[in-house]
């Protein structure tokens, strides 16, 4: 595939994630279908009523989010290919900034390991916190926000490494519910 061309498609790549979940995997010949999953309108409804600043801005519903993003990696790539993904993953968290302060508070990752045989062929998982959905837009950025200067760039390049080497990306994203156990702190 023509570099520009893969770069162009990773401008989706959240919106293919999103329909992951609904069941389509993309290829190199699948069109994309219209559909749309309830949480990915929501989002764009919600940007086009409250606009780009306040959508993407870090007081814009705080409260902790998580964004869950596992992979299934191509056939036939190399460890030290999937090495270098989760090592520019994971530096995100110190090069990602979301007006002049780290978009990620957490983010941990792990490889499949569960014996349920219900991982789809899953093959490793990102766990991202953020202080706010203001947050978590900004750095996520394309589809759902088209305007550079209210997307993180350091993620869109990221977007462009692994793209090729990616063959299914789910995204789960979740506002994190405030119920704490008696004795236990409030960690992240």
């Amino acid at each position: 595939m023509h570099r520009s061309s893969w770069i162009s498609a990773w401008r989706y790549w959240p919106l293919y994630a999103l329909l992951a979940l609904i069941g389509w995997a993309g290829g190199s010949s699948a069109a994309a279908p219209t559909v749309s999953t309830p949480a990915a309108q929501t989002r764009l409804d919600e940007l086009r009523r409250v606009g780009v600043v306040r959508f993407t801005g870090p007081d814009y519903k705080p409260g902790l989010v998580r964004h869950m993003v596992m992979f299934r990696y191509k056939p036939g790539t190399s460890d030290a290919v999937r090495q270098q993904i989760r090592a520019q993953f994971l530096a995100l968290q110190q090069t990602a900034l979301c007006h002049g302060h780290p978009c990620i508070l957490a983010i941990e990752t792990g490889v499949q390991s569960s014996g349920e045989g219900a991982d789809e062929g899953l093959q490793e998982a990102f766990l991202l916190t953020f202080r706010s959905e203001g947050d978590r837009n900004y750095f996520v950025g394309t589809p759902v926000v088209t305007q550079p200067a209210y997307y993180e760039p350091h993620h869109e390049m990221f977007k462009h490494f692994a793209f090729p080497h990616i063959a299914k990306a789910v995204v789960f994203d979740y506002t994190r519910a405030a119920y704490r156990p008696a004795g236990h702190g409030s960690g992240l």
